[in-house]
């Protein structure tokens, strides 16, 4: 019996073009951080740089710390005085990248059929974003972020997709083992690897990333209608 769903956000229930959304959100990022002396192309690498961090954590810290860690690493201790242009730039210059993303009306809907079945309800995207930028994507897909029990963001978390030990970490703060769960996401890569731990999962194929061209026809799979049937 499922116990509980773990929804990946970002060309899952957010439909999503990864490409352009990195293209946007890099190019807003640079522009509002050059006004501070932020030479462009040195802020996207370091940042890249510390994202990279941020997936090879080994669970020792928080994600947040490993970013700021290897971020300071580029511009030198003073940086860590510049962390509230971030949050200036999430809560204002961010908010345009709505205008990019997709929307369909069944994302709200089967996740708050979820809790009305009983089931417990995760998002569970890629922690390397402040909860401030998530809390805002969760939105653009017409849902809040009360619908969740937990989101899993670099502030909360020491692990990354597709790191196993995320998935692990996700089941022991909720107190689940393994075949109680479904993980429900586009990259087979991040998302897919939880059938590893005996998750059951299902791919959503609207957004799909496959980047390693791996056969996705072992697992069950298909759009936001069949998703629903899935689940029910």
């Amino acid at each position: 019996m499922i116990k509980a769903v773990f929804f990946d956000l970002d060309g899952t229930l957010l439909p999503i073009d990864q490409d352009l959304f990195v293209q946007y959100y890099f190019d807003m990022l640079a522009k509002k951080f050059a006004a501070f002396g932020y030479e462009p192309n040195k802020l996207i690498q370091a940042i890249i740089h510390a994202s990279k961090a941020m997936i090879k954590n080994n669970g020792s810290r928080t994600n947040e710390a490993v970013f700021w860690e290897d971020y300071v690493n580029s511009f030198g201790e003073q940086a860590r005085s510049h962390a509230p242009l971030f949050i200036d730039f999430y809560s204002k210059d961010y908010q345009k990248i709505k205008d990019i993303c997709g929307f369909h009306y069944l994302a709200a809907k089967i996740v708050r059929a979820q809790k009305e079945k009983g089931r417990r309800v995760v998002l569970a995207t890629n922690p390397v974003f402040p909860t401030i930028a998530t809390e805002s994507r969760i939105r653009w897909a017409g849902l809040d972020p009360e619908d969740f029990e937990l989101i899993t963001s670099y502030e909360n978390f020491n692990y990354c997709k597709p790191n196993l030990n995320y998935y692990r970490e996700l089941l022991r703060r909720m107190n689940l083992t393994a075949k109680d769960c479904v993980m429900v996401g586009n990259d087979v890569e991040e998302d897919m690897i939880a059938d590893q731990l005996g998750m059951k999962v299902f791919l959503m194929t609207e957004c799909l990333i496959n980047q390693n061209d791996a056969d996705i026809s072992e697992f069950p799979q298909g759009d936001f209608k069949e998703l629903q049937e899935y689940l029910n």
